[in-house]
């Protein structure tokens, strides 16, 4: 699955010369998909692939018929408003449509012509949800956050005894998913002062983010035939950035003893791009376990998982706030960290995830879970950074936080690097806290 070919010659240029500018990410090594149409228009929603400054319209592309065969096929599934149809086939097909789309875009291509009419400039563009999501299953798969969390709590035994043998995860709200959304501030019970006492209620008082990768699924399993490790990745179309916005003190109330509810179910937000691992394929990196760690079940093994199962993909979390907006001040930046330091790889979330038979369909998104690193600054969320909340960072212009205030634009980037290749951008997650409704 996802081998290099020729659509990942670094030496390969595109006709289009903003392509060829590696600060914007969008190489045609890269080829992101979104769902995209012009801003204040009422046209409809389309399929898009991402190339430089400019999105290629796959809709009116697929109403030429310039393809053949399973490229043709794929490229046929774009005439709708999402991705799904395109998710729906098989890992073939999605192959075949990016190399002919490769081959297309490149530079000396004679489909130049006819390609060039259809691009549409990302700053004139407005970006919807890539696919109808029709289930959301959020884990917990970074050791470092899951034992920085725990130590919060149980200083003597942070992790508890199923973590290292089982991907922890909890089905979430597919409906409150958006692209560069803003949301109120969730409302909701949060733990009494005295043991036994009167919960409280109004806003969440200490509102975080979370930096995650979502995964996308793309061809469905039937409900009880399990998806084998092994084939594992041929059921995920690709990935983008999650950031799963947690009210704490309401999640400290609610979490026992079913897990989260209220406190995560008010808004999810992703990037508009969805790389595929086929575009990834130059950035696995072998899925290691530390020396003394225990290794998987079998059904949790594969050698293809071990050998390339992770991603090397650069994970980035910024800050802006009313006040430095209002001075001009660029967003800070509060944390870096890296996909390939998760406990568990994607292939073993999509394994454990229909094991007991569960069916995944088209669209369905698998949230990773908090992933931060083994230092102190690659911390995926506030409260790691701040430690609860005791010990608060200052910003670059003078504010401090513990905990996100209105006004506050969290972005979410993730980038892949490596020296002689194009960079590949995941775009951001992007949005911005809103005062709470009475």
């Amino acid at each position: 699955m996802s081998d290099l070919n020729e659509t990942h010659d670094p030496a390969l240029r595109s006709w289009l010369q903003s392509a060829n500018d590696d600060t914007l990410g969008f190489p045609v090594q890269n080829l992101p998909y979104c769902v995209f149409r012009r801003a204040g228009s009422a046209e409809a929603w389309r399929p898009g692939t991402g190339i430089g400054d400019r999105i290629l319209d796959l809709a009116a592309l697929a109403r030429m018929r310039p393809f053949t065969g399973d490229a043709a096929r794929a490229l046929a599934a774009c005439e709708d408003t999402g991705l799904n149809t395109l998710m729906a086939l098989d890992a073939a097909c999605w192959s075949a449509l990016r190399l002919a789309l490769s081959r297309a875009l490149r530079a000396g291509s004679p489909l130049r012509d006819r390609i060039e009419p259809l691009l549409v400039a990302q700053k004139d563009a407005e970006f919807s949800v890539p696919a109808r999501i029709g289930d959301y299953t959020d884990f917990y798969i970074s050791l470092h956050h899951a034992t920085s969390v725990g130590r919060q709590f149980r200083p003597d035994n942070p992790l508890l005894p199923n973590y290292k043998w089982v991907p922890i995860g909890y089905h979430g709200r597919a409906s409150s998913i958006g692209v560069g959304q803003d949301f109120h501030r969730p409302v909701g019970q949060t733990r009494p002062a005295q043991e036994g006492g009167v919960p409280g209620f109004g806003p969440c008082a200490r509102l975080d983010y979370e930096v995650e990768i979502g995964v996308f699924i793309g061809t469905g399993n039937a409900q009880g035939h399990r998806i084998p490790m092994d084939q594992a990745e041929a059921h995920i179309f690709g990935i983008t950035v999650l950031n799963d916005w947690s009210a704490r003190d309401l999640q400290a109330w609610e979490y026992q003893p079913l897990g989260p509810f209220l406190s995560k179910n008010f808004a999810s937000t992703i990037s508009p791009w969805i790389v595929t691992l086929e575009a990834l394929a130059p950035f696995r990196v072998p899925f290691e376990r530390g020396a003394g760690e225990p290794q998987p079940l079998p059904y949790l093994a594969s050698a293809h998982n071990s050998a390339a199962g992770a991603f090397d993909v650069r994970l980035r979390t910024e800050l802006s706030t009313a006040q430095s907006r209002d001075q001009g001040k660029p967003a800070a930046a509060l944390a870096q960290s890296n996909f390939r330091d998760a406990y568990w790889s994607i292939g073993q979330l999509v394994a454990h995830h229909t094991v007991n038979g569960c069916n995944l369909q088209p669209g369905d998104l698998l949230g990773t879970g908090t992933l931060s690193g083994p230092q102190p600054d690659q911390a995926g969320s506030l409260l790691e950074l701040t430690q609860g909340g005791k010990v608060p960072i200052t910003l670059p212009w003078g504010e401090t936080r513990t905990f996100l205030q209105d006004g506050d634009e969290v972005s979410l980037s993730a980038e892949c690097v490596k020296a002689g290749y194009p960079r590949l951008s995941f775009g951001a997650a992007a949005a911005r806290v809103l005062p709470a409704l009475d």
